[in-house]
């Protein structure tokens, strides 16, 4: 079986900032940003709107990938997002994430 790992882009409500970032799960990873589990840049700055995602096959290409992104100026990073995403539309929900996955509390279940 292929593992896939993803490369993805977070920003904010306002598109102001970027979060470039490499997962072996971008569903779980998508939902520990949204909840801000992990205290860092992207709970800082509130960036939980999922802009962008790729996928590759190896860890390498992952990490070059977002090494590569991390370095390309502001300008580049949203003609690569709007290229997909033209209205930087939250991705969350068209990968399966939703509010249940988010907080088991308020599941009706």
């Amino acid at each position: 079986m292929i593992k896939s790992y993803y490369v993805y882009i977070l920003t904010n409500y306002l598109n102001s900032t970027f979060y470039i970032g490499v997962t072996d799960n971008l569903l779980r990873r998508i939902a520990e940003h949204k909840t801000k589990l992990n205290k860092g840049f992207s709970s800082k700055y509130n960036l939980n709107k999922l802009v962008y995602f790729e996928q590759v096959h190896d860890i390498e290409s992952a990490l070059n990938r977002e090494k590569q992104l991390k370095r390309w100026h502001r300008q580049w990073k949203i003609n690569l997002i709007t290229e997909i995403n033209k209205n930087f539309k939250d991705l969350s929900e068209d990968i399966g994430l939703t509010k249940e996955l988010i907080d088991p509390e308020t599941s009706s279940g």
